[in-house]
């Protein structure tokens, strides 16, 4: 039940204030009413019994919680997750010591005070943290998503010189912010064809996933001499685990927010977290082969995915490792136009030496070839006409918080 919610003219700091403690909420309410350029919601109760807090015209959170209770820690790093860069959220608690204020810290609260709280100390927090950056609607990455229709497509490869683009794509501001997340977990090949070793270790983060901050990411993160960073677990190709959702979703979320772009390197095993990825593309493009089951299967991922996501992001079909000579029996363009419709999206050429070559010395292709057709067709993809403009002066707005696609 929402207590005291109102709408008034002028104020330009709301304040959402959730609470069980009646003696605080007095004190708040006296001090919040001196001003009548704040606005101030309180929830009454337990942070760890409430469902779902309305916090979208929020400049403010403020949870008021008990530290040594691990429901409520975890119901607040929920609710972090969820909202995440804005609104701020700042914690009131009474039981406080090293263990909690760690805990605080994984969780990127904006302040927490110790009661008793005085309210002049409480007003400077809230209005110290509720001044909105002025690029915060621009704090979540550009996603590219690649996924496989088929075996063997060539996604790996695709998925690397996307990310190199994307790397690069600064102009004269110099490289941009860009990780490559290798998600197939047992079979990955992003490092090796990098030639850099694989540093996640999920199984340090799955026991307690609020460990995991930009910190301990940082320590997970693998870099590309060339500056890319890559987030990539050791294979385990005998080994077939699954892992909790929101392990992985955790993980994208603060990569996402860390960086300009993000490319993802999908398996083609459908996991529980998988809609989510989706769901949070800005692209979503699907790799296939020049095949007749290449492309039923390409059409079939198209059709299931629009099926799953609704008003999600579109699938787009790449056909890899396209050739096309005269009077050659085979596929022609014509009949994969014809087969994937509306979502096909482009079709690479077939250069395998020049790609061997790229992944056997770890570096781009452009480091091999420079102005090589596969490069020259990525760009046309990755960077279409209208948009070629924004990606040259910079990381262009992004959208979406992946946390989000879970509802």
């Amino acid at each position: 039940m929402r207590i005291g919610r109102s709408v008034t003219p002028g104020v330009q700091v709301r304040v959402v204030i959730l609470t069980a403690d009646d003696g605080f909420e007095e004190q708040v309410r006296a001090t919040f009413a001196a001003s009548s350029q704040i606005g101030l919601d309180v929830v009454k109760g337990r942070l760890c019994e409430r469902e779902q807090i309305e916090v979208e015209n929020a400049s403010v959170v403020v949870a008021d919680l008990d530290g040594g209770d691990e429901a409520e820690l975890q119901a607040l790093d929920r609710l972090v997750t969820r909202i995440g860069s804005w609104p701020p959220v700042v914690v009131i608690t009474q039981v406080f010591d090293e263990g909690v204020a760690r805990r605080l810290m994984q969780m990127r609260v904006a302040d927490f005070l110790v009661k008793p709280v005085p309210p002049v100390e409480l007003v400077q927090s809230c209005a110290r943290v509720a001044k909105k950056p002025a690029n915060t609607d621009s704090t979540e990455a550009q996603i590219f998503t690649y996924l496989p229709a088929v075996g063997g497509a060539g996604v790996t490869t695709l998925a690397v010189q996307t990310a190199m683009l994307l790397l690069n794509s600064g102009g004269a501001r110099g490289k941009t912010a860009t990780c490559l997340v290798d998600l197939d977990f047992q079979h990955g090949a992003c490092a090796d064809y990098l030639d850099i070793e694989p540093r996640l270790n999920l199984g340090e983060i799955e026991p307690r996933p609020e460990r995991l901050d930009r910190q301990l990411l940082e320590v997970m993160l693998s870099q590309h001499p060339s500056g890319l960073a890559v987030v990539a677990a050791p294979n385990r190709p005998a080994e077939m685990r699954l892992f909790d959702p929101d392990v992985v979703t955790r993980l994208l979320d603060l990569v996402s927010s860390h960086f300009d772009y993000v490319v993802f390197d999908m398996p083609r095993t459908w996991f529980s977290w998988t809609d989510s990825v989706l769901l949070g593309s800005n692209k979503l493009f699907i790799v296939t082969e020049t095949t007749v089951p290449g492309l039923r299967h390409a059409k079939q991922l198209v059709e299931a995915i629009r099926e799953r996501l609704g008003d999600g992001p579109q699938p787009q079909v790449i056909i890899n490792r396209f050739e096309q000579k005269l009077f050659s029996p085979g596929l022609r363009r014509g009949d994969v136009e014809q087969a994937i419709g509306a979502a096909f999206a482009a079709s690479i050429p077939n250069h395998y030496n020049l790609v061997r070559e790229a992944i056997d010395r770890g570096v781009p292709l452009d480091e091999v070839k420079p102005g090589n057709k596969i490069t020259a067709q990525l760009k046309k993809l990755i960077f279409p006409p209208a948009a070629d403009k924004a990606a040259k002066d910079g990381a262009a707005g992004r959208k979406f918080k992946l946390s989000w696609a879970r509802s």
